[in-house]
């Protein structure tokens, strides 16, 4: 099954893919690499802002991440053409602008990682690192980057 129909399946409409806010490319390609850049929480076209642990629930924080995945997604086809050239997410950076108490920024990343695994199986498990941080570009909530294994052209 190609992964547009493995999208289409889950119901999944890829978001336009976001240009860049400064100085940097949405996606490199590097031996046989795409690394994409940190794409933050955007849902239904309007930023998640705010902090995890003072005024963003643990639910809200995993649709924020879930976003920033799709927006992988879209940045991924954008730069590929295709989204079958993926061969294997290798890692994925998420960072959760959060207080100092709140310990669940792998739940958060979550958001993020099922959504590879479901997108592309096996080839969507990936490592991961998942880190608070007191703030993020925007105010936003959530920001993720990846690394991804991709087939040639």
């Amino acid at each position: 099954m190609s992964i547009e129909a493995k999208l289409a399946e889950l119901g999944i409409t890829l978001p336009e893919p976001a240009a860049p806010v400064a100085a940097y490319v949405p996606v490199v390609i590097a031996g046989g690499l795409a690394y994409v850049s940190g794409q933050v929480s955007i849902i239904d076209g309007k930023r998640l802002n705010g902090r995890l642990g003072e005024d963003l629930t643990l639910e809200q924080g995993v649709a924020g991440a879930r976003a920033c995945g799709l927006m992988i997604l879209a940045q991924l086809k954008a730069a590929l053409g295709s989204l079958d050239r993926v061969e294997q997410v290798v890692k994925l950076g998420a960072f959760v602008n959060s207080t100092p108490d709140f310990t669940d920024q792998p739940k958060v990343a979550n958001g993020a990682s099922e959504l590879m695994v479901a997108v592309f199986g096996e080839a969507g498990k990936h490592a991961r690192s998942a880190v608070g941080v007191p703030s993020l570009p925007l105010g936003v909530a959530v920001e993720v980057d990846a690394v991804v294994a991709v087939r040639p052209a």
